[in-house]
């Protein structure tokens, strides 16, 4: 049996005798590499902890199962016993994309080892919901291409999707990199965690979490629109919401000095 550290590649650096620890969780396609800039402007103060999603990166790809993480449950069991197994306390966790959902369901489900939330490009639902007025940003028939897209040619799809994705087209290494990192992840395992994650629906949950929570945004995110982030203001209890100049889905990436700035104000 493996341990936790072995199946998620988990990584402890910076100050390991600190009194807070800050988890950084990646969002689907990426891995830890991805925080480079911010855990570097922390380490000085914080014991850090870094690890790769089971599917990603470089996570033991023997622990993927598909019905074990036939929704995102399976990555909030996976935290719980990261933070057991670490013995970890006054965590402040960022997560950026579907890692922010899977930080505030592990709030919500073991609170007393969090102290702070970072939800950076978040989303409790993408799809869009016409009937309701709730604006995700996909429609399904969206995702149905997407699907076929990436079980055609998959590589093809992974550099498109990253250029669209990251934007900032005048440093195009941003999005070689995460397609790169995104092509590195067996095409089978990326399309069943790419379902899970494009048609999941945590609103309902939002309201569950009494850990205090930074929702981020980039001001022009092409995967999560700015109503998303309104959405979580307004259904986070104890939240507040920083919005970075930047486009795309990473703002960590293409702007980490604003990003840690905001986060360092916050905690």
């Amino acid at each position: 049996m493996h341990t936790v550290k072995e199946k998620n590649n988990v990584h402890v650096i910076g100050k390991t005798d600190a009194a807070q620890t800050i988890i950084f969780g990646h969002g689907f396609g990426s891995d830890q590499t991805v925080f480079a800039p911010l855990f570097k402007a922390f380490e000085a103060d914080y014991k850090i902890v870094l690890f790769d999603n089971v599917g990603g990166g470089q996570a033991d790809i023997n622990a993927f199962s598909p019905s074990r993480y036939s929704s995102i449950q399976g990555y909030v069991t996976d935290m719980g016993d990261l933070l057991r197994e670490l013995k970890l306390e006054n965590v402040i966790y960022v997560g950026h994309s579907v890692n922010g959902m899977i930080g505030l369901l592990s709030a919500i489900k073991y609170p007393s080892y969090f102290n702070k939330l970072v939800l950076l490009g978040s989303s409790p639902r993408y799809l869009n919901e016409p009937e309701t007025g709730y604006v995700g940003g996909f429609n399904m028939e969206a995702l149905e291409q997407l699907y076929h897209a990436m079980s055609t040619n998959y590589y093809a799809w992974a550099s498109g999707f990253a250029q669209l994705v990251v934007q900032n087209q005048d440093r195009p290494e941003l999005a070689a990199n995460f397609a790169k990192s995104l092509s590195s992840i067996r095409a089978d395992i990326a399309l069943s965690v790419a379902k899970v994650i494009f048609e999941m629906d945590h609103r309902s949950d939002l309201g569950k979490s009494s850990i205090p929570a930074l929702i981020v945004q980039s001001s022009d995110d092409p995967a999560v629109p700015s109503e998303v982030g309104d959405y979580m203001l307004k259904h986070i209890p104890n939240s507040q919401l920083a919005i970075v100049h930047t486009k795309g889905h990473f703002p960590h990436v293409s702007a980490p000095d604003e990003v840690i700035n905001i986060i360092k104000s916050f905690i």
